[in-house]
């Protein structure tokens, strides 16, 4: 799969400590950088300002090692304060049109849900760098899900934007192959990596399996 020169991240990992079962997810996120994954994102739906902070200050320390962009979930406060490459917004959050507006984000990666079609058609998907298909699947991870795509439905988002997509929920190696011929430029995974006894291994597999 040739890469989209303006997301050049194919292997995109969602990460948070909950989902990595108990293991060190410090150790989980470089583990899965050196099996390949491009661009991690920190999703703490239910840690204080302070905990996601220090999360990730610890994460950007192993990001930066590696000079893989550290996205945070929802949270533009700790997007700043830990000086982050980015942002990921749904709905209920803030708007990326307002984000974009502000000093910090005009120049960087925001990335927005697509929950619904309509979106395709407004200002905040104008303005965002990806959009994330969400969910592509139905998953534990993801409880709050409005359509669950499939993969016609990402196709049919797939013939209606150029922007990058990104495919999130239930993402695995078995059906990796599937989701980018169906028109994904990116993979978003979360349990694939994350509870995976091998990070590195689990990474590196689908990583190949994208790139084939």
């Amino acid at each position: 799969m040739p890469v989209n020169s303006s997301f050049p991240y194919p292997l995109y990992l969602v990460i948070s400590e909950k989902d990595c079962l108990g293991k060190d997810f410090l150790k989980v996120a470089e583990k899965s950088i050196l099996g390949g994954v491009d661009i991690i994102q920190l999703r703490e739906k239910d840690a204080s300002t302070g905990e996601f902070l220090y999360k990730a200050l610890k994460l950007k320390e192993i990001t930066d090692k590696y000079n893989i962009p550290l996205i945070i979930n929802d949270h533009s406060e700790v997007t700043v304060e830990a000086g982050c490459a980015g942002i990921h917004v749904g709905n209920h959050d803030a708007a990326p049109s307002v984000l974009r507006s502000q000093q910090y984000f005009k120049d960087k990666i925001i990335g927005y849900s697509i929950e619904y079609l309509n979106q395709l058609e407004n200002e905040n998907t104008e303005v965002s760098d990806y959009l994330g298909i969400s969910p592509v699947f139905s998953t534990d991870t993801k409880k709050d899900t409005i359509t669950e795509w499939g993969l016609d439905g990402l196709s049919r988002i797939r013939s209606l934007t150029t922007k990058p997509l990104v495919a999130i929920g239930n993402v695995n190696f078995s059906n990796a192959a599937a989701i980018i011929k169906a028109g994904a430029d990116t993979l978003a995974v979360v349990s694939a990596i994350c509870g995976a006894e091998n990070p590195e291994k689990a990474a590196y597999e689908l990583k190949n399996e994208i790139l084939k």
